[in-house]
């Protein structure tokens, strides 16, 4: 038996993206709402590090500071997603008949 070549995978050359953070930004306050929506998903769920370019302290911070202000009602938990309208889940007749209800018709 033939062994098979190792593949060896290489990292692209080059750096990441850069990261979301204004140049400069040493600390991230949680009153800094227009900052924190960024690192927010239209659905309110906090982006991934990978997403942002973040170091891990940085997502620590922004994640701490998101949190913070959601407690004090400056960021949404969530956003409303569309419900489903009850009418559609209704049944198709309405009318009952004397097997259901026990009675006479």
């Amino acid at each position: 038996m033939s062994r098979r070549p190792s593949v060896v995978r290489r990292r692209a050359a080059g750096r990441r993206t850069a990261p979301m953070l204004p140049p400069g930004i040493t600390s991230v306050d949680y009153q800094d709402v227009e900052l924190l929506r960024r690192f927010l998903s239209d659905r309110g769920r906090i982006r991934a590090r990978r997403v942002t370019g973040l170091t891990p302290q940085q997502q620590r911070s922004v994640t701490r500071a998101i949190k913070n202000a959601r407690e004090m009602a400056l960021l949404p938990y969530g956003s409303e997603r569309p419900r489903r309208d009850p009418r559609l889940d209704a049944p198709a007749s309405t009318t009952t008949t004397s097997a259901t209800t026990g009675g006479t018709p």
